[in-house]
């Protein structure tokens, strides 16, 4: 990294924290937080910890509990069904801070997660009481020299990494909605709309800095602990907090995308989930088609009884190009259509996804369930439409707030990587199925929202009955088997859980979706 502004991770504070150190070599006491505790101190409040562990951070950073009046945007989730409970957010300005903090709290054994923009859905997060590490003014990216990688800090989030690197005539991997960290994402893999040409996010990245649950700051990559290198592209959540990545960046080969935006009623269901089957050819879906996606919702101003398809198709190039490969979409007669040629950037607004559109608004209620596929289940899908009509007569409420999502992309780079070269499982699964049912936090059918959603989820499985189950771990919502969502070949999970007590044996990373329990 060449930067002289935060990223630098040996900042003047970091030199502090030595020269205490050094002094515990010469003999001199130093502040009981930084010796080993052998109890939880039950007198922590709020604001000894401003004023212990305050001093020893940057001036930019910040910490504060629930009155607070910073409190509640800290901490808001875009799920907040099962939230997690903190206590105190200790928001940090540079990276260093990051090292400090977790080193505070391993003193005082406080529990520690770090956040970023707190899109985690799983259930496992609601176990967590302690203390939060806010990532969220780590932003900086740094362009390196060479024109080929960036340097990004773990606060950074999609729509902010795609506008920077657009506008300087570059793209990255990222997820596909335009709110979601890009760090968080990437430990698990990260789907987007540039992964036929490049990989996953996870496959991009080149090195990071993390901070283990020691409170050591390392640097790994494929030459200075590949072992743990091999872990975090797939399953990092479990091992460290990265403050800041090296990620491959790319030439902008192209102007604009080509959208094309369809809503079909349902009597063409059968139609379309056949046309995609076709078009996505069993994994050979056209590389330039970075992305298509639809669901069964309802459109009010069409029908409030009856769900409509929706889906929507993006294509790195001209329409001209684009609209070759859509016309068997093109013959299905819609009710809607809606095309155009935009800059990249405009994109994830178009298809829903955007940083001001309902998707990425926090605070709703979740209930919810996914899988991977091959291929869509024509007869599934059918009967999952069918049961989404019958169960929004049973409950009205669930009208506006039930959607059947299905992500399709290019995976043309994703299979070229070795599935072996990382802890990512998945390399052979082609699409994402994901129900998700927005409903009132303690609703009286709350519990009926989730017999649907598991409900759903069988008869997704069923479509493929000689197959295991496979679930994408940022989709996961905790209750998934573990070989579903770290690998179904034995040595995968016995790989983990060996760099696991090597790296974390007090497992202090527990929150997301843990292998080690």
């Amino acid at each position: 990294m060449n930067s002289t502004t935060s990223m630098n991770r040996f900042s003047c504070l970091a030199i502090c924290g030595l020269a205490l150190l050094q002094t515990l070599v010469a003999g001199i006491n130093v502040p009981y937080y930084f010796q080993p505790a052998p109890f939880t101190r039950r007198d922590l409040s709020v604001t000894k910890v401003q004023r212990e562990l305050g001093p020893l951070l940057s001036n930019t950073s910040a910490i504060f509990g629930p009155s607070d009046a910073r409190y509640d945007n800290a901490t808001e989730r875009w799920d907040a069904f099962l939230t997690p409970d903190v206590e105190i957010v200790a928001r940090v300005g540079q990276e260093s801070d990051v090292s400090i903090i977790v080193k505070y709290c391993n003193a005082n054994s406080i529990d520690f997660m770090a956040v970023n923009r707190g899109h985690a859905i799983t259930s496992t997060i609601s176990s967590f009481k302690g203390l939060q590490i806010d990532l969220g003014l780590l932003q900086a990216i740094d362009i390196q020299l060479d024109a080929k990688s960036a340097w990004l800090q773990g606060g950074t989030y999609g729509g902010l990494v795609v506008d920077y690197l657009w506008d300087k005539g570059y793209v990255a991997t990222t997820g596909s909605c335009a709110c979601i960290g890009l760090m968080g994402p990437g430990l698990g893999g990260g789907h987007g709309r540039y992964q036929g040409l490049y990989g996953l996010v996870s496959d991009n990245i080149i090195s990071l800095n993390v901070v283990l649950a020691d409170a050591s700051a390392i640097t790994v990559n494929s030459t200075s602990n590949p072992d743990l290198f091999w872990a975090m592209r797939g399953a990092g959540h479990n091992f460290g907090i990265v403050t800041s990545f090296q990620l491959q960046i790319h030439p902008r080969l192209v102007d604009t995308w080509h959208y094309h935006n369809y809503v079909w009623t349902q009597d063409k269901l059968e139609q379309v989930f056949e046309a995609l089957n076709a078009f996505h050819g069993n994994g050979t879906t056209p590389v330039l088609m970075g992305s298509n996606a639809g669901q069964f919702a309802i459109v009010p101003n069409i029908s409030e009884t009856e769900a409509m398809l929706i889906w929507g198709f993006g294509y790195a190039g001209p329409a001209a190009d684009a609209e070759k490969l859509l016309e068997p979409f093109n013959a299905i007669s819609a009710v809607s259509e809606e095309s155009g040629d935009v800059p990249f950037p405009e994109i994830a607004h178009l298809q829903g996804t955007g940083l001001e559109d309902a998707t990425c608004q926090d605070g709703s209620s979740y209930a919810g369930s996914t899988l991977y596929s091959l291929v869509y289940n024509v007869t599934a899908e059918r009967q999952i439409y069918n049961l989404f009509n019958e169960k929004i007569a049973l409950y009205p409420e669930f009208a506006a707030g039930a959607s059947f999502l299905h992500e399709g992309y290019s995976d043309q780079a994703v299979v070229a990587v070795d599935p072996a070269s990382s802890a990512f499982p998945h390399r052979d699964e082609h699409h994402l199925l994901y129900f998700l049912l927005a409903m009132d936090k303690g609703s009286y059918s709350t519990d009926a929202a989730w017999q649907w959603a598991a409900e759903v989820r069988d008869i997704w499985a069923a479509g493929q009955p000689t197959r295991l189950p496979a679930t994408y771990v940022n989709y996961a919502l905790g209750s998934e088997s573990l070989e579903s969502i770290y690998g179904d070949e034995p040595w995968r999970l016995e790989r983990l859980r060996s760099l696991k007590a090597k790296y974390d044996p007090d497992n202090r990373f527990r929150y997301y979706n843990p292998f080690v329990l």
